[in-house]
């Protein structure tokens, strides 16, 4: 492919996803704040003492993992059909 094509597609994802990106923190900054955000799930660990707490969000960091990489399967199944085109 052509350098200039290249370039201008890679430009072309780059601001789509800063769009995307400048949504979800507009999202958040809003009164309500974010409305999807999970609050606290049931697999986190939170534990609250005299002197500190202490949060982990395991559930949460699974939950992330597996979307992030179905998303990510999913842009190199589309990256390797268009290339077979």
């Amino acid at each position: 492919m052509e350098p200039m094509r290249e370039l201008g597609r890679m430009l072309i994802f780059a601001g789509a996803a800063l769009a995307a990106i400048g949504a979800l923190v507009w999202l958040a900054g809003r009164p309500g704040g974010f409305p999807l955000a999970p609050r606290t799930l049931p697999g986190d660990i939170a534990v609250q003492g005299k002197h500190g707490s202490f949060y982990f969000p395991v559930l949460t960091c699974i939950l992330l993992s597996v979307v992030l990489t179905l998303i990510m399967w999913l842009v190199q199944w589309l990256k390797n059909k268009a290339t077979r085109v």
